[in-house]
């Protein structure tokens, strides 16, 4: 008798919306661009040319968050690289991380454990064979610190930059 094969992870919508999310971000960083607007023209194109695939809310939602906060992110995942630095890790990693630790620290609908595990299977996905143990170590080791660096950030008044006055 033999052994009952194991199926493939089902993958649903918000995986896809991560990947996509990962996408924009690798892409944006390799050119240069601003990853919400690269978002935002996607989703604009993909509204008039059937060969554009529509992006999702989350998608937007998930770049739009990376991007707004992404000294703090960097800086919880810079805190956590223990002898490298976060410009030496692999672009598609560095997406990765980004939108995973945006997550643990933004997303409360989102279980921790949940957003390691995602994380993990992009880096399956799309980067190396050394990338989904090395993610999910320093997401692990971010997971036990988030609930911290959330309620810091709740804590701390956001300052917005007036408009200069016009003249």
């Amino acid at each position: 008798m033999s052994s009952p094969q194991k199926s493939p992870k089902k993958l649903g919508a918000r995986h896809k919306a991560r990947k996509r999310a990962v996408d924009f971000l690798f892409e944006a960083e390799a050119r240069d661009l601003d990853p919400v607007v690269l978002a935002d023209e996607r989703s604009e194109l993909a509204a008039t040319d059937d060969q554009v695939a529509p992006v999702s809310a989350y998608t937007v939602t998930l770049v739009t968050g990376v991007a707004e906060n992404l000294d703090r992110v960097d800086s919880v995942i810079g805190d956590h690289l223990h002898d490298w630095t976060l410009d030496r890790l692999p672009a598609v990693d560095r997406a990765i991380l980004r939108v995973a630790v945006w997550e643990l620290l933004h997303a409360t609908d989102v279980p921790p454990v949940v957003a390691v595990d995602e994380a993990v299977e992009l880096a399956k996905q799309l980067s190396t064979d050394d990338s989904p143990s090395f993610v999910n170590g320093i997401l692990g080791q971010i997971v036990l610190v988030a609930p911290q660096v959330r309620a810091a950030a709740a804590a701390t008044p956001v300052v917005r930059e007036s408009a200069p006055d016009a003249e």
